[in-house]
């Protein structure tokens, strides 16, 4: 797995995260879920694993750079996907729903990984903030040209940046209420939220 990343320039890239460090990663982010950034020891995240503080420093260099990689996975495999689905599907309308499948599954089985994102963003250095919300940007950006491709294309009007992330809101939110074994499953709930996103950007 890789990992997207942003420094404060604005250069990007990638970081391999090796399977041990991935393991790390999912569960530390569980615990931060569960009991908050500031209330897990690092001892605390090497019994959960099951690797010893020694083990556990060899994957890790700080609780922060546990805290940076958990908030910049999730959005790196949303990137990832979102470009693939903008290369090969050239109507709008179909990329917008392909869009929010993807990014509706990518939050079920990210649960953990977005409550701590929204939740515990503070913790993070200034400039590490600033690097995750530019994956945001870079992800929104994939988004807004979805949009512009359709106004081209005559089926979607101009709509303003704002809207926008309000409408990517309601996506992000569902952290907050999104049960993965309820009633209605994540392609389910993605088709949902995709018709209310067309309806509210359809040409007249």
């Amino acid at each position: 797995m890789t990992v997207q990343t942003k420094d404060p320039k604005g250069a990007s890239g990638e970081r391999k995260i090796s399977p041990t460090r991935l393991k790390v990663l999912q569960v530390a982010a569980g615990l931060f879920a569960d009991r908050g950034f500031s209330g897990v020891g690092v001892n605390e995240i090497g019994e959960a694993t099951g690797l010893g503080r020694g083990a556990l420093y060899y994957h890790i260099s700080s609780k922060e750079d546990l805290l940076y990689d958990i908030t910049t996975a999730y959005m790196s495999n949303l990137i990832t996907d979102a470009r693939a689905i903008a290369a090969s599907e050239p109507d709008a309308v179909t990329r917008l729903q392909k869009l929010s499948r993807a990014l509706m599954m990518t939050i079920s089985e990210h649960l953990s990984e977005m409550t701590v994102c929204f939740r515990e963003l503070h913790a993070l250095t200034a400039e590490r903030r600033k690097a995750v919300t530019g994956l945001h940007s870079d992800y929104q950006a994939i988004w807004s040209e979805t949009l512009a491709a359709g106004v081209a294309q005559g089926v979607f009007r101009p709509v303003p940046s704002v809207v926008l992330k309000g409408l990517l809101g309601m996506y992000f939110y569902s952290f907050l209420w999104l049960d993965p074994r309820g009633p209605q499953n994540a392609v389910e709930i993605g088709d949902a939220f995709a018709e209310v996103v067309i309806k509210a950007v359809r040409a007249s």
